[in-house]
């Protein structure tokens, strides 16, 4: 099998924003749980330094991970809220881009690598998907 890695270029989603229909890598920052749940611990909230301490007033604890995306320069939610220049996940999740005053927001971005086996496409669908993945498996048995 030939190379399989590949090189991620982060984009400061204030700096710039994909193109409309893109799939990409978001890195998103937020806390989770946003609600202020409980957490294992019984600690709730957090001091300044982000960190959760008991009683304190802060919502969760912080996070900052990778989701699969589309980025949208006009997307309607579920409910008819219409956004712009949004970022929005499988489950129909919106997020803006940092700055833009939502609960999670999108820090910076990647455009989803090709597939593998010397293709220049991020998705095949019916009938292509065999073809594509005997080039890239050869003559090894599917498990």
């Amino acid at each position: 099998m030939g190379n399989l890695e590949t090189l991620v270029t982060w984009v400061d989603a204030r700096d710039r924003l994909p193109r409309s229909g893109v799939p990409v890598a978001a890195a998103i920052t937020g806390r989770y749980p946003a609600d202020g749940g409980s957490h294992a611990d019984g600690a709730g909230g957090a001091d300044g330094a982000g960190r959760d301490v008991e009683g304190g007033s802060a919502a969760g604890e912080e996070f900052w991970l990778v989701r699969p995306m589309c980025f949208a320069a006009l997307h309607f939610g579920a409910d008819g809220t219409e956004y712009r220049d949004c970022f929005v996940d499988s489950d129909g999740v919106v997020r803006l881009p940092y700055g833009l005053g939502s609960a999670e927001t999108v820090t910076h971005w990647a455009e989803l690598p090709t597939l593998p086996g010397g293709m220049t496409t991020r998705g095949v669908l019916g009938e292509g998907v065999q073809v594509a993945l005997q080039r890239v498996w050869g003559d090894r048995p599917r498990t």
